[in-house]
């Protein structure tokens, strides 16, 4: 597995696994603990997944070392602010059963999160999180919280994916030292990524599926991704991605299935809308 180094130093796996839309906490310890049982490390959760007692569960419960575990989890808008944060992150080591989380992230732009980075500076400093950073944070607020806090975001999960590239928020990113890390790096499928034309003939030249082809790209971009699945084989395949490398040209011809735009929502609209 490749890790990553992040701004302070400590090393995060470049390949995860994400339980977003998992909410049957069952289900959700069934597909983590198959996780594990393949090799991922980097289990990705948030408050709002309602599920990080089953991620805690399932790590708890699989018989790995706690220091092999990467641990991301994200506070949820209603929990913004300097106190309430506080209570969050209490109520989600207690739920993941750990004594410390590997990286917390503020979920979205919204609410007093000025106020939740504080409480996690705090936290940080203090040894209960190892790694701090920001989720869906585009250019401007990314900059606004970078530049005005001691301690500087050192990830950025934004929407990544072959349609959505992020290069210049990526370099944006580079330049305060800032890892990126991808949300949805198969676009849940919009687009028809999985029979993409492109990404099908780069694969074939490495009897690769055009799903392995996204990720590579991605991951050869230094971009960690977080492919969320709930069958086995598929887990098995995501993280078959290690023995093959993109040439140069197959970047080139990936690189021009960049839109610049979200498959998804636009955080702007959303804030017009809460501002209406």
């Amino acid at each position: 597995m490749k890790n990553v180094k992040l701004l302070n130093g400590v090393e995060m796996p470049i390949l995860g696994f994400g339980v977003y839309q998992i909410p049957d906490l069952e289900e959700c310890e069934r597909v983590v603990s198959e996780a594990i049982g393949v090799g991922y490390r980097l289990i990705d959760t948030a408050q709002i997944y309602r599920n990080e007692k089953a991620v805690g569960n399932a790590i708890k419960k699989s018989g790995v070392d706690r220091k092999e575990f990467f641990i991301t989890t994200k506070v949820w808008i209603t929990n913004s602010g300097y106190e309430k944060a506080k209570t969050s992150i209490e109520e989600s080591l207690k739920k993941l059963q750990t004594d410390y989380i590997d990286l917390l992230l503020i979920h979205q732009p919204f609410g007093d999160y000025y106020g939740t980075y504080r409480a996690m500076e705090e936290y940080y400093k203090a040894g209960k999180l190892r790694a701090i950073g920001v989720s869906n944070f585009y250019p401007d607020r990314f900059i606004d919280i970078a530049h005005f806090f001691e301690i500087k975001p050192m990830v950025n999960q934004v929407e990544t994916h072959v349609f959505n590239q992020q290069i210049i928020p990526q370099g944006i990113m580079k330049e305060y030292g800032t890892q990126i890390e991808s949300w949805g790096p198969f676009a849940e499928g919009k687009n028809n990524l999985f029979t993409n034309e492109t990404l099908v003939e780069v694969g074939k030249k490495y009897n690769k599926t055009a799903a392995q082809v996204a990720l590579r790209y991605l991951i050869q971009r230094d971009v960690v991704v977080i492919p969320k699945t709930v069958r086995k084989e598929r887990m098995i395949q995501n993280f078959d991605i290690f023995n093959f490398e993109l040439s140069e040209t197959d970047m080139k011809e990936i690189l021009k299935l960049d839109k610049k735009e979200s498959l998804f929502l636009s955080h702007y609209e959303t804030l017009k809308q809460l501002t209406i």
